[in-house]
């Protein structure tokens, strides 16, 4: 089996296939962007704003005191300017429960909220990208979440007390041929003769943690399943322990930020697995690892957060410390549209954030999509907005902290944020692959209804068979979309306006998107830049409600009017890059740029790249020298 998998490419077709099978198909829970996609606003779901549970809060604190603390004192030009994280620092973390925050109290966890998680994510990342990385990892994707939701209570009481008490884990999926597209993975894990072992064979590539880690999350194909009579490819995931013998970091990797990240190439050689550490069951892995990151991609938006908000306090005392002109940066207006924008935006990435993570609390909410754009926003947000402290800082934004130090002056790090910033649009799902993934959620009720009515292949029994499905609901919710609202939205005060442009705005995107599958029908899958734009909307949808929500909730529960501010100039805004948006839906100018980049793929404009040096970069790749392997002393590594 194994040398067929290593020789066989997926097909489209069986590409499509493997990512269907992992898809949850049902919607059993309301969702608030499932509904703006279908035209429905329903503010009811997230207003009004879920209040913080104070005993939790309460529960929390003595830990979050003694994070701050850690990293009160922890050196992060350190970390980044000899690319390790301490042993000492690692072990602080674990003597305080940090490794296992919400691991449940039975099983020696700190038994802590997903909101407390979060917010101790934001402080760390305040501090240090690639800190945050070694403790996000381990625990957002690696084995405690997936043990949660689906390991039997052996399981549990085999690997929660030792996660508990610091052991480092990891989520193993990433080959070289096989990233956003499982289909192509060529790990296999075969049972053995005995049928009491799997042993798994392959190489992992970019594995957070994986230099470093004791347990590991490994997704292998196993054997296919013969479904309608044709094979299916099975993925499943094991729990796999680092001293296995046949285990192997082939090298550490390196990266232009996160500089002390633990990432790691992989390999299994004949590396034997008990039975009873697969999790969920045989060909559950892929599905496990999507409804894992449903909640996981909740760390990563609160993450950001938190770098944006350290931003946010260092260019509002340069802004007014850098006199330029005879008067503070901060009062020119070209610096100061920049410092509104980061700090509308900061409050809108709080709201996306802290809204999510609050629903999934909560209970009875899907929160797949909304976890999806909320990684999708926020990172994008975060990206735009180290970008404009940077210019803000000018050449002080480009030099380090180190340099700024030894010369003297205040070592913000505004360099290395921007260096450990960019990972997160592509980390857990690049910002392609979310909106990809939002998209196909987003026209998945009627490409379930119509798609059979518009496609080229169907018969003429299937089309009549699929209107007479789809008549009873189109006949309802299409005229629908044209009625206008008249709700008021007036417990929102000065953001009624949004609210209201919000709900008409969803109708109006319900409608496009409907207009859009007529328009092409099956090829709708294929524009991606028409889907993209209309993903767009709805992420700017979401961030301008959860705003509102939000500012409403701290002006009249928690006695903060000025979130009303900070709101509104941010809708504003968002309003602004909505009608752009629409404008450009159907992009005028997709066609001529996709033709372009064809014409440039086949070599017809490889005369525009003369004039340069034929660097090495261009040829086979040099042999790996190992260099920078992991501190563990007892982990071996073999050679390329």
């Amino acid at each position: 089996m194994a040398d067929h998998i290593q020789n066989a490419r997926a097909s489209e077709a069986e590409a499509r296939d493997v990512a269907e099978q992992a898809r949850e198909t049902e919607w059993t829970h309301p969702s608030f962007v499932r509904e703006l996609f279908l035209g429905r606003f329903r503010a009811e779901l997230i207003h009004p704003h879920p209040l913080e549970d104070p005993a939790e809060a309460e529960r929390a604190k003595p830990f979050l005191d003694k994070l701050r603390a850690f990293l009160d004192t922890y050196d992060a030009d350190e970390t980044d300017r000899t690319g390790t994280i301490k042993e000492s620092d690692v072990q602080a973390l674990r003597e305080m429960g940090a490794m296992g925050i919400k691991i449940p109290k039975e099983y020696g966890g700190l038994g802590l909220s997903q909101m407390t998680y979060v917010k101790a994510m934001e402080l760390v990342t305040s501090k240090c990208g690639s800190l945050v990385a070694l403790v996000s990892a381990s625990q957002s994707i690696g084995v405690p979440q997936p043990l949660a939701l689906f390991g039997t209570e052996e399981q549990k009481r085999k690997y929660f007390p030792r996660i508990a008490k610091g052991a480092i884990t990891a989520f193993a999926l990433t080959e070289v041929n096989a990233g956003s597209d499982p289909a192509n993975m060529t790990t296999t894990a075969t049972l053995s003769e005995d049928s009491r072992h799997w042993i798994i064979n392959g190489e992992k590539l970019w594995c957070t943690n994986g230099t470093r880690a004791e347990l590991f999350v490994v997704m292998a194909r196993t054997p296919d399943k013969v479904v309608n009579g044709k094979p299916r490819r099975q993925i499943t995931a094991f729990i796999v322990e680092a001293d296995t013998p046949g285990f192997a970091v082939k090298m550490r990797l390196h990266f232009m930020g996160l500089k002390a990240i633990e990432n790691g190439w992989l390999s299994f050689t004949n590396v034997k697995v008990p039975v009873e550490n697969v999790l969920w069951g045989e060909g559950k892995g892929l599905k496990l690892a999507l409804i894992t990151l449903n909640t996981g991609r909740l760390t990563i938006p609160a993450s950001v957060l938190g770098g944006a908000k350290a931003l946010i306090k260092a260019i509002r005392a340069w802004s007014m410390e850098r006199v330029q002109w005879g008067q503070p940066i901060g009062k020119h207006e070209a610096v100061a549209q920049k410092i509104a924008r980061m700090v509308s935006n900061t409050f809108a990435m709080e709201a996306v954030a802290l809204l999510s993570t609050a629903l999934y609390e909560k209970g009875g909410y899907d929160i797949r999509l909304e976890a999806a754009i909320a990684k999708l926003w926020n990172t994008e947000a975060a990206w735009r907005g180290v970008d404009d402290a940077l210019q803000i800082r000018g050449g002080r934004g480009y030099e380090t902290a180190d340099s700024l130090r030894a010369r003297g002056e205040k070592a913000i790090p505004v360099e290395r944020m921007m260096r450990d910033s960019r990972i997160n649009l592509i980390f857990e799902g690049s910002s392609e692959i979310m909106r990809l993934f939002i998209a196909r959620e987003a026209v998945d009720a009627h490409f379930s209804l119509a798609f059979p009515i518009v496609a080229p292949e169907s018969s003429f029994s299937t089309r009549i068979k699929a209107a007479v499905k789809a008549a009873p609901f189109y006949l309802t919710w299409y005229p629908a979309r044209w009625i206008p609202s008249f709700k008021s939205y007036g417990d929102f005060g000065k953001l009624a306006g949004h609210m209201r442009f919000a709900d008409r705005t969803t109708r109006k995107l319900g409608r496009s998107l409907f207009h859009a599958m007529v328009r092409f029908g099956p090829k709708l899958e294929r524009k991606q830049m028409v889907l993209f734009r209309a993903v767009d909307i709805g992420a700017e949808l979401f961030a301008m409600a959860a705003s509102c929500a939000r500012a409403q909730m701290l002006a009249t529960k928690l006695n903060q009017p000025e979130a009303i501010q900070l709101a509104d100039a941010f809708c504003v805004e968002a309003r602004g890059r909505i009608a752009v948006l629409f404008a450009s839906l159907y992009g005028p100018h997709d066609e001529q740029l996709y033709k372009l980049a064809m014409s440039v793929l086949k070599g017809e404009h490889a005369w525009l790249e003369q004039g340069i040096v034929d660097e090495a970069y261009y040829h086979d790749a040099a042999p790996n020298t190992n260099d920078g392997r992991s501190k563990m002393e007892d982990r071996k590594l073999v050679p390329v």
